[in-house]
């Protein structure tokens, strides 16, 4: 290749050489001959190898683990048909790319995205971009279809990267200075956005933690500091935010993510900004944000400005600036999912690039591929049932000059249980609401007498002591006489559940009038033969249970709390 020849293949932008096919709906990598080599990095081709059709004229390298036809001919079709010939309609087939949510926001960012199978090249690039860091067990081991996904989402004040010195402190190691728990529920129709205020007052925990030579080390926990210190303070890494969001909250992320300031920025560039509204105009030094009020598009360096803005709204503290967090992942939510992002080849490759680079994962989460599969079930998400609130907190009482928080302590049990309950913060389809009414209908009809009941109890993640302390309440207290204490479960549950025949359902209503259980805890199926050789119920006590004859009715209906949803507009005031 002749130096001139050169020049115009170094100034091929790679996103150009995605090329919408209309037969599959997907967008394809094409390096071919009439059109100038992609500048993509990724292995060099070899000359063509005898009997190897991966490398024969035209063919596209095959991705791992994906079956692909014998190569035949393909016949040139012209633009229009000939004249007295029925052209043949290309196959409809919705565009997996559309399926592929991407979000961002306040120092954190969290890209996916669904590929063509041609592109193996790029795909190789995409994964050589991505960092990953162990998840150090603090973790479930990561998401899974048809289950509750939840994924931390976690955003550093280290000040890294062209242009951010004037940004954070300058002696951060990096703290959790913007930490949102998203929870997607079981069926995917609507999703939570927790925030956690990085002044919250809490606990941190022990921290077993992979050390550079694959040797352990635990980082000892301390009681009675701001959350943010759950990153970077003592050599803490990411698992360590992790294990303090159980502590806190009860439930265990499925994965977790975290960027820098560089994801706002990036990210909201590769879209092409968003629009963002402001209910007055500001002008606030510490973030050197300056916008007037209304509309305003933003991106770069205005973008990150915006989230980091605290001084100049609300009541100028990090409550307020988690407002306006939540309302810039709404816009950027907007503009992901709208056709101007999905249909835009060049776009996407950009939001894949400066995601992918501005990311950092656990282990578990360490390739493209199985983040354009965590893309895939959130893309399955309508933006009117994503709900954003934050963790309920009052004024430190022990501070008389404010500047921390503490849980509130009737409010945010209530809310951490609705997430674990997977109950949406908002309304959802009908046919959910046709579920919890089927549900609801098993606690319907005919009730035995107490004497009649007859269970065997299991601890399946109580508190130790749990099935006898209720053995003794249910005979002494309840009249249910029949009933036994079986031991432990073969596994934990995270709810308590009672599995009984057709022909116990009376029995099953009547246990479940004097537990207070709920319709979803009535788990209709088979009975068991107990040591007598007669049929019984079996009650599972799980680790919501709580003390011996105390009613265990799980809440149907979320907390009354401050919350947006991500198809509206909010204004900043």
């Amino acid at each position: 290749m002749d130096a001139q020849s050169r020049g115009r293949a170094d100034n091929v932008d790679p996103a150009d050489q995605w090329v919408l096919n209309p037969n599959t709906g997907e967008y394809e990598l094409r390096l071919n001959p009439s059109t100038p080599r992609s500048t993509v990095p990724g292995p060099r081709r070899s000359a063509p190898r005898a009997g190897d059709p991966a490398r024969s004229r035209g063919a596209s390298p095959q991705a791992p683990g994906r079956d692909v036809p014998p190569q035949r001919r393909r016949r040139a079709v012209p633009d229009e048909p000939p004249p007295g010939r029925r052209g043949r309609r290309p196959a409809k087939k919705k565009s997996k790319a559309k399926k592929a949510l991407m979000w961002t926001g306040g120092g954190m960012a969290f890209v996916l995205l669904a590929v063509a199978g041609g592109a193996y090249l790029y795909i190789k690039h995409l994964n050589d971009n991505i960092t990953s860091v162990s998840d150090d067990g603090a973790s479930t081991g990561g998401f899974s279809k048809g289950k509750a996904i939840n994924i931390l989402l976690i955003g550093t004040d280290k000040r890294t990267g062209k242009g951010n010195t004037k940004y954070g402190d300058s002696g951060s190691v990096g703290h959790a200075d913007t930490t949102i728990l998203l929870h997607v529920s079981k069926d995917r129709s609507n999703a939570t956005a927790l925030s956690i205020p990085r002044d919250l007052i809490t606990d941190i925990p022990d921290c077993p933690t992979e050390q550079e030579d694959g040797t352990q080390k635990v980082i000892p926990g301390t009681t009675g500091v701001r959350f943010n210190t759950s990153l970077g303070q003592d050599e803490r890494t990411p698992s360590c935010v992790a294990r303090t969001v159980t502590e806190l909250t009860g439930i265990t992320p499925d994965n977790f993510m975290v960027a820098d300031f560089n994801a706002v920025k990036t990210l909201t560039t590769a879209v092409g900004g968003v629009d963002v509204c402001l209910g007055k105009d500001i002008n606030d030094p510490d973030s050197h944000l300056n916008l007037k009020k209304g509309m305003r598009h933003i991106e770069g360096e205005t973008a990150l400005a915006f989230v980091r803005t605290r001084h100049a709204v609300g009541f100028g503290g990090d409550l307020s600036r988690i407002t306006l967090q939540q309302q810039f992942l709404s816009a950027l939510m907007r503009k992901l999912k709208s056709n101007d992002t999905l249909t835009n080849p060049a776009k996407m490759v950009k939001v894949a690039e400066a995601g992918t680079k501005a990311l950092t994962v656990d282990s578990n989460l360490d390739s493209i591929g199985k983040l354009k599969d965590l893309g895939l079930e959130l893309g399955k998400l309508n933006p009117k049932n994503l709900t954003f609130t934050t963790v309920p907190v009052v004024d430190n009482p022990a501070e008389k000059v404010k500047a921390t928080v503490v849980l509130n302590d009737t409010k945010a049990p209530q809310v951490f249980q609705a997430i674990k309950n997977d109950i949406s913060f908002t309304a959802v389809k009908q046919e959910k609401k046709k579920e919890a009414a089927s549900v609801a209908a098993r606690l319907k009809g005919s009730k035995s007498a107490a004497s009649e009941v007859r269970v065997r109890i299991l601890n399946g993640g109580a508190a130790a002591g749990s099935a006898q302390a209720e053995l003794e309440y249910l005979q002494n207290q309840a009249g249910v006489l029949k009933s036994e204490n079986a031991g432990n479960a073969d596994s934990a549950l995270s709810r308590t559940t009672l599995e009984y025949a057709p022909d116990q359902a009376d029995q099953a209503r009547r246990l479940a009038a004097i537990m207070g259980l709920s319709g979803a805890a009535l788990k209709p199926g088979k009975s068991v033969t107990n040591a007598q050789g007669l049929p019984t119920m079996t009650l599972t006590l799980g680790k919501d249970f709580g003390e011996a004859g105390e009613p265990l009715t799980a809440a149907t209906k979320a907390p009354d709390v401050d919350k947006s949803t991500a198809d509206k507009v909010e204004c900043a005031k």
